[in-house]
């Protein structure tokens, strides 16, 4: 792993972080085919969903404290290292939460009630949405270092990161109709199922929180 980094460090100073964000993308995308499998009650399904998630955010944080050991203290370009650090920090944790949310409704075996399944389905896939656009934002880190983070790449990102923005608060919206949702159909719930419910909403809202975070490093790079 060291020798690969280097020889990413060695082409491109961001390489390796385009690398982590597309793992940590692909992390939370799983959470969709796991969700749909738990809505249907294959539970072996959502097994095979949950390891994929689990596999995928133990090679996301392998590679984050690899970047951390390896990444140059002194770059010659036009931002500081510790912004790429912190930049990397919210990456892993889109990752992190997929991996917290998926574990909890394992864990449990939560059953999504009916009467929300779908509408949660909208809420995970707008989610995944969120990291997928922070992965495309994260991958123009290449052109933005040729161009000294000025130029029309730097409005191409601007503009990602305004759509990023927009999903994240589709999210929100979604987020809060389902609580509401929730709210109207506790009476034909346990109350521990009820708890654990919210806080699978909020851990899955999470994810696209943390996308949003991504967008908001990139433009303190910007802004550099």
């Amino acid at each position: 792993m060291a020798n690969l980094l280097a020889n990413m460090f060695g082409s491109s100073p961001v390489q390796p972080l385009e690398k982590h964000v597309d793992i940590a993308y692909r992390c939370t995308k799983e959470l969709v085919a796991f969700f749909e499998a738990v809505i249907a009650g294959d539970w072996n399904k959502a097994a095979e969903f949950r390891n994929a998630i689990d596999a995928y955010e133990h090679e996301a944080d392998d590679l984050k404290k690899e970047i951390r050991l390896h990444l140059p203290k002194s770059l010659f370009m036009p931002v500081p290292r510790e912004d790429l650090l912190e930049l990397l920090l919210v990456q892993d944790k889109m990752a992190n939460r997929t991996k917290d949310v998926s574990g909890l409704v394992m864990g449990r075996k939560l059953q999504i009630p009916a009467p929300i399944a779908q509408d949660f389905l909208a809420f995970v896939r707008r989610n995944v949405d969120a990291a997928k656009k922070a992965r495309k934002s994260v991958r123009e880190l290449d052109e933005l270092f040729t161009t000294g983070f000025r130029g029309a790449e730097a409005a191409l990102v601007e503009s990602l990161i305004e759509e990023l923005d927009n999903i994240e608060t589709d999210t929100d919206n979604l987020q809060a109709k389902l609580r509401g949702q929730l709210f109207e159909i506790e009476a034909t719930l346990d109350p521990v199922s009820i708890i654990f419910l919210y806080r699978v909403i909020e851990l899955t809202g999470e994810i696209a929180d943390m996308a949003e975070r991504v967008g908001r490093r990139l433009e303190l790079l910007l802004s550099h």
